[in-house]
């Protein structure tokens, strides 16, 4: 009873202003997010408020702030176009429904335990997995610039408006990064929307706003089932993009939680928290809202403002509802560059620099792997399949690494009879090496295979072995394996080569 207490108020006033602080910062990005997955700002800004709240309650690691993102967002434009195409409005309710299953998908995840499995996604991965995010968020931005030259049809400013739009994301963009040299009491992100907004109001600057986007809400979030017909057909169309935001969203959550970890020097359930964002994201669909997953940026900020516990996170979405409710006609206002030039900010924290920087220490391999990873997931604008493309390719390059890890002597200690000594594990990827070890076109009376520093992993590391005895019996040679341990042997017997073997003379021996 006392740790759930010193879960909720253990410092409070520290808690309420950091959550009030971060609260400030999320607007913009929840606005920014709903741009990019093409639904109105309302969305992201109930999804902001309702997975904050939620997370409070369920989440599984105190004082991380949960909302839309930009990763969750970048996987929801190609279902909102697909589903506005098949009837007007219906692009939010597929997005609702692949919410819903989101949830439910990383409920499952987490009584699967999927957080141990994350541990085996490789370094160069994760670095390429935020590197190809800070990527897609940039290019994101550039229909709002007139650079879009890929797609000139989603380019959303007129040429006349070029100058003004460019000048208001060039101030958001200083004030970001030189107030903080002056003062860090207030978020430089909130000081650059009030600036740039109050200016683009009193020149008169015909730019768009956030007002272009759709309307912002006037009243608390109802709840309501996604007006979707619930059939194959539908489940097939939210599937995909379901999948991936459950797995993208959670992998952007533990990234989160280990740095949170490190920061407050504690430690965090993640199948627990894989859980609550499953119960998150079903709330959030239920009420009209975005799925999302834990906010890197927001989360270090709520915690380097004093936030420890969870009523910073619950003060978080309550004050950003308030305010949105308190102030939509100012948010109406602010102009859309003010926003790119946030989303750019966040594009560059989120790129892992490091691995830029340091790209001529780290091995080639490594690089290999995060640069497929980066450009997979460019080319698709999909951050699953380029996790994916770069899991494969780090265990690929892995296999052929460890496949030389096997070594076979020989020695000819008498004239009729030669052993060969097998050091290392024989699998897959080893077999090639192994078999390569022996002289098989050499036929002497008698061949002892000693395998007491070996070990036999998969089916194709017995198939290797066998097909080194039946060689060497049919050119007429008595073979003899040694020192075989007891789970190599026992592997052959469920597998069946070790009894068909041992009846061609026997040939297997089990040592210790």
């Amino acid at each position: 009873m006392q740790d759930s207490l010193k879960q909720w108020w253990d410092r409070p006033h520290r808690d309420i202003l950091s959550g009030l602080v971060v609260a400030f910062a999320m607007i913009p990005e929840a606005i920014a997010f709903s741009g990019i997955a093409g639904v109105d700002p309302r969305v992201g800004l109930f999804g902001a408020f309702l997975l904050s709240v939620t997370l409070a309650v369920v989440g599984g690691r105190t004082a991380m702030i949960t909302s839309a993102t930009g990763s969750t967002a970048l996987l929801m434009t190609g279902l909102v176009q697909q589903g506005n195409g098949l009837g007007e409005g219906m692009g939010l309710q597929y997005l609702l429904a692949a919410g819903l299953l989101t949830g439910v998908l990383q409920i499952a995840w987490g009584y699967l335990r999927l957080a141990h499995q994350m541990r085996f996604v490789p370094q160069p991965v994760m670095a390429g997995f935020v590197n190809a995010l800070a990527i897609l968020i940039f290019l994101a931005q550039l229909p709002q610039l007139g650079l879009d030259v890929f797609h000139p049809e989603k380019v959303v400013v007129a040429a006349a408006q070029l100058p003004a739009v460019w000048g208001l994301m060039a101030l958001t963009l200083a004030i970001i990064y030189l107030l903080p040299r002056l003062t860090t009491a207030v978020p430089s992100a909130l000081v650059a929307i009030m600036i740039s907004t109050g200016l683009s109001i009193q020149l008169g600057l015909e730019v768009p706003t956030v007002a272009s986007l759709g309307t912002l809400p006037e009243g608390l979030p109802q709840l309501g089932l996604p007006q979707v017909a619930f059939n194959l057909e539908t489940l097939g169309l939210i599937l995909p993009t379901a999948l991936a935001i459950s797995l993208v969203g959670l992998m952007e959550t533990f990234l989160t939680q280990d740095i949170l970890d490190d920061i407050t020097d504690s430690s965090s359930h993640k199948n627990a928290e894989a859980r609550g964002q499953g119960i998150g994201n079903i709330v959030s669909s239920l009420f009209g809202g975005m799925a999302g997953c834990a906010l890197v940026g927001q989360s270090v900020m709520n915690v380097g403002y004093g936030g420890r516990t969870r009523l910073s996170t619950l003060t978080s979405g309550v004050a950003l509802l308030a305010m949105i409710l308190l102030a939509s006609q100012w948010v109406n206002q602010i102009p859309m560059a003010t926003l790119v030039g946030v989303m750019i900010m966040i594009a560059i924290n989120t790129a892992n620099w490091g691995s830029i920087s340091g790209i001529r220490r780290i091995p080639k391999s490594d690089t290999a792997v995060m640069l497929l990873t980066v450009v997979v997931t460019v080319l698709t604008h999909n951050l699953a399949v380029g996790l994916l493309a770069g899991v494969a390719l780090a265990g690929l390059l892995f296999s052929r690494k460890v496949a030389k890890v096997i070594a076979v002597d020989s020695a000819l200690v008498a004239p009729d009879h030669r052993v060969y000594t097998v050091r290392g594990q024989l699998f897959f990827v080893s077999s090639i090496y192994f078999r390569q070890g022996f002289e098989l076109h050499e036929h002497p009376a008698r061949v002892t295979i000693d395998m007491a520093d070996a070990h036999i992993w998969d089916q194709s590391g017995v198939t290797a072995l066998d097909q080194v005895i039946r060689r060497l019996k049919l050119g007429g040679s008595a073979v003899e394996v040694l020192h075989l341990n007891r789970e190599s042997t026992d592997l052959f017997a469920r597998i069946g080569v070790a009894e068909e073997a041992g009846g061609r003379g026997g040939a297997l021996a089990a040592g210790h």
